[in-house]
């Protein structure tokens, strides 16, 4: 049963330690770091938005276009889970919460290279698995646009609602 469990997790895929390191700590980064532009709720609602929209993301890249595999490609493992769960929504929170309206270009191109350090080393360590190159123009670009443009939006939309 356990050892079921374990393997169902995906405890023994090569480069684990990097997803599971990046995720706690923008985790830890995110819930610790003073909220100086945005509010408890507003991180709530931004942590649920962007966690389905990665998880959205998760099914369209790596199940339908099949472009990425994480760990072992026929399993959702921790490091996946964790992956895809705290690490877009961690960003996402800590860039609403450092950017003021005067820095969001310098702020957007800033964490469009952090978010792509953090796949090139996903790669590097071995736990990302590029099937289609395509993935490494595409990222960037949609990083940018997320940052830049997308998350500002959300945040407009959140403060209409009070």
């Amino acid at each position: 049963m356990m050892e079921k469990i374990i393997h169902r997790l995906d405890f023994g895929a090569e480069g684990l330690w990097f997803p599971l390191t990046v995720s706690l700590i923008l985790a830890l980064c995110m819930l610790i770091q003073p909220k100086r532009l945005i509010s408890w709720v507003e991180l709530y609602i931004t942590f649920g938005v962007v966690g389905l929209a990665a998880w959205l993301s998760d099914v369209l890249v790596m199940r339908v276009l099949d472009w990425v595999d994480l760990g072992d490609a026929k399993i959702t493992g921790i490091g996946e889970v964790l992956s895809y769960t705290l690490v877009p929504t961690s960003l996402a929170i800590l860039y609403l919460n450092l950017t003021p309206y005067e820095k969001r270009w310098r702020h957007s191109i800033l964490f469009t290279l952090l978010s792509f350090l953090i796949q090139a080393g996903m790669e590097y360590v071995g736990y990302m698995k590029v099937v289609s190159p395509l993935i490494l123009y595409i990222s960037p670009i949609f990083y940018l646009i997320v940052f830049r443009f997308i998350l500002p939006i959300h945040l407009r939309i959140i403060r209409k609602q009070d």
